[in-house]
């Protein structure tokens, strides 16, 4: 749980010391309950979960396993089209998104690890890989986030040409920059690049 509620607070971008201020706690007890297995009592969790911005069950990471966007539509629901420069924030420097091509079977959707740097996305994957094989043919790439205490979330899209890293050296420099190897695990070496405009 304390792995949760850090990386909340992280993303939220707060302090222990704000945290501390909207939950009615000290700063030293977000640490402990942050860094050691504490078991806070649910007063102190409802609390904690509403400065964060979040439910109990997030936190407590029971919804770990299901797919966002479980919880109920908001009322009086609509859809806001997003300019470019926040796209480019949420979808942020890294993360997992997916990529969408068609292969002679059909289409696919496959997540990757994602990068953003110069304005592309990068991803490495492996060599023998329909990503791989899709070099320089039209995709489609997505990230999104869904706030199911709020009934709220967002989607980045990008569709264009993507492309392999030819050159080794500069394909090894991307693979040490990216900040983390592919969740997939080893043997994805090949670097690929996407660019495109971007829309919600």
């Amino acid at each position: 749980m304390g792995r949760r509620i850090a990386a909340r607070r992280l993303q939220l971008g707060l302090s222990r010391q704000d945290v501390a201020l909207r939950a009615g706690a000290a700063p030293g007890y977000i640490e402990y309950v942050e860094e050691q297995p504490a078991t806070p009592g649910i007063g102190f969790l409802l609390r904690l979960a509403d400065a964060l911005r979040t439910t109990v069950q997030e936190l407590s990471g029971s919804t770990g396993d299901l797919p966002p966007g479980f919880g109920r539509g908001a009322r009086r629901a609509r859809m806001v089209e997003l300019d470019e420069a926040l796209c480019r924030t949420l979808l942020g420097d890294h993360g997992v998104g997916r990529v969408a091509l068609t292969l002679e079977d059909g289409p696919v959707v496959l997540p990757v690890n994602y990068q953003v740097l110069d304005g592309e996305v990068m991803f490495s994957t492996g060599s023998a890989s329909p990503l791989a094989a899709a070099a320089d043919t039209e995709i489609a790439f997505e990230a999104d986030h869904i706030d199911d205490a709020f009934s709220r979330g967002w989607s980045v899209l990008i569709v264009g040409t993507v492309r392999s890293v030819a050159d080794e050296e500069a394909a090894q420099r991307l693979r040490e920059t990216a900040y983390s190897t592919p969740w997939a695990g080893e043997e994805r070496e090949h670097v690929m690049r996407a660019r495109a405009g971007l829309g919600l």
